[in-house]
């Protein structure tokens, strides 16, 4: 009977793993997986598998993690206003770093492969001689361009703290929920229209010209 019990119980787990692979949305995916893990913990208990018990009883509570952050990124989207900040959103999901004053983070034309929030100190756009302050979320152009290049360099301009968030990253969150996609597509479009109102802007005559 616990033979019997045993197998039922790893064919579901084994079910619910392969289910979770298939999936394309992100909350469902962890909980099958979850499930998945559960079962097959039992099954490793019944069977007394110590390999297969270990294994999916470490999974369980990594499983449990994501989870409850890809629940905490649902809520905060849906109860978001237009106005808030992508940033919001993004930061528990992104990487600590710190970068030291005068290093180059990436340069025109390189290939984008993450996008980055500053937390505190100054980055500079090359190019323009522009300052960022801290708040300020950068390279996310670059991860949408047709080329996923970058238009600008940038260099840090102080000692800072940046929190990354990869291009694969960033696709898991939009799969989770595509509400995230069009705040960022609405981020981008505002930093392209300050760019081509800075260009179309009158030079500032020189002193005494």
């Amino acid at each position: 009977m616990t033979d019997i019990l045993a197998t039922v119980l790893g064919l579901i787990g084994a079910g619910l793993m392969l289910a979770s692979y298939l999936m394309k949305s992100m909350l469902p995916l962890r909980i099958a997986a979850l499930s998945a893990c559960c079962f097959l913990v039992a099954y490793g208990a019944l069977k007394q598998a110590l390999p297969t018990l270990l294994l999916y009883g470490v999974l369980i509570p990594i499983n449990i993690k994501k989870t409850l952050q890809m629940r905490q990124l649902v809520k905060a989207i849906e109860k978001a206003r237009d106005d808030t900040p992508v940033s919001e959103w993004l930061l528990p999901h992104m990487h600590r770093h710190t970068v030291p004053a005068g290093k180059r983070l990436w340069s025109q034309g390189d290939a984008a492969t993450e996008m980055l929030y500053l937390d505190s100190g100054s980055l500079r756009l090359v190019e323009y001689d522009e300052l960022l302050p801290p708040g300020s979320l950068v390279g996310e152009i670059g991860l949408f361009a047709p080329d996923n290049r970058r238009t600008l360099s940038l260099e840090a301009a102080t000692d800072c703290v940046v929190y990354s968030l990869s291009a694969e990253e960033m696709a898991l969150l939009y799969y989770q929920n595509p509400k995230l996609g069009f705040h960022v597509m609405r981020l981008i479009v505002a930093r392209l229209m300050r760019d081509t109102a800075r260009h179309r802007a009158p030079a500032t005559p020189a002193a005494g010209a």
